[in-house]
């Protein structure tokens, strides 16, 4: 099969499409035939070597953790999904670094699979796993209330996108960040005060907010414009132990599980036009393609996902 790898740690210079074995399946999982995938943050970090202190990978490496395509092959403990359906995940981060989504075909356990709501496409489905499990998890880790603040930064971005769509369901008022360019875009998914973060600081301008879900690192800023009890938690960066104990507001790190039913949950939202899905640009799997797609998401301009075409 085909699959962008790398043999060392690096640039997006260091990926490269090959010809390589194809994954063999445990009696647990299913093997896919990927239709799509998407890239993520943690792709690039990834690539760069950044998360060599939690997994020993052997190159070459295939990355990728967003995978949209149909079901080839069941292990004789699945229930519940059959050779033919069409689905969507966020599979596990492989010890070995050999099993990513960027790839013809990917094994992935049978709970961490969902079906693809009809109402979409593959690129569509591949832009949702990741990004909106983590937008999911992050919300119920602040637990979000309706009639409550939060903070969203980055509302453009992959979290950002669907963690205002659901604040908002969940009947909370969002204030974000992001460039002008992108105010209306944001107010469109559901956004009620956009900040540009070109202009102003957040603490300069917000104030006695419930929760605030930090995606680019300014963890004192976000914690400055809490109110007492209120809950703040990044995704983007670490924490000292000052911040972790500041009284009378939980300060934390969130990391997202992936889990099966919680991405069945956002397919039903899906399913009911509720959870828009935003991609900002498609690239083939090609060696060219997969280096433009990083290029692009190491922008940090993307509005929605950047999506990787696997199986036109």
């Amino acid at each position: 099969m085909k699959a962008a790898v790398i043999n060392h740690y690096g640039d997006r210079n260091e990926l490269e499409v090959i010809d390589t074995r194809m994954p063999e399946i445990q009696a647990d999982e299913v093997l896919v035939e990927n239709h799509a995938t998407s890239i993520n943050p943690i792709d690039y970090k990834a690539r760069q070597g950044l998360l060599k202190p939690m997994f020993q990978w052997q190159f070459p490496v295939i990355l990728g953790w967003d995978l949209a395509g149909t079901i080839v092959s069941v292990g004789e403990q699945v229930k519940g999904f059959e050779v033919g359906d069409a689905i969507f995940a966020r599979p596990d981060i492989d010890n070995l670094g050999a099993n990513g989504a960027y790839a013809e075909y990917t094994a992935v356990k049978a709970d961490k699979l969902a079906h693809k709501p009809s109402n979409i496409s593959f690129e569509e489905a591949a832009a949702v796993p990741l990004a909106a499990l983590t937008a999911l998890q992050m919300l119920r880790q602040l637990k979000l209330l309706s009639n409550q603040k939060i903070l969203i930064q980055a509302g453009a971005g992959g979290v950002g996108i669907y963690a205002i769509q659901l604040a908002k369901m969940m009947g909370a008022y969002v204030a974000t960040t992001a460039g002008q360019v992108n105010h209306e875009f944001v107010k469109s998914l559901g956004a009620d005060l956009v900040i540009d973060y070109h202009e102003y600081n957040i603490q300069d301008v917000l104030s006695d907010f419930d929760a605030v879900l930090d995606t680019v690192g300014d963890v004192d800023g976000g914690i400055a414009i809490l109110k007492p009890g209120g809950h703040f938690v990044t995704i983007s960066t670490t924490l000292t132990d000052q911040q972790k104990n500041i009284s009378n507001k939980t300060v934390m790190s969130g990391w997202l599980t992936p889990n099966g039913r919680d991405l069945e949950t956002l397919a039903i939202d899906i399913a009911n036009e509720d959870l828009k899905i935003v991609v900002d640009s498609i690239y083939p799997l090609t060696t060219e393609g997969i280096r433009q797609a990083h290029e692009r998401s190491e922008t940090h301009h993307a509005r929605g996902k950047v999506v990787v075409t696997i199986k036109p």
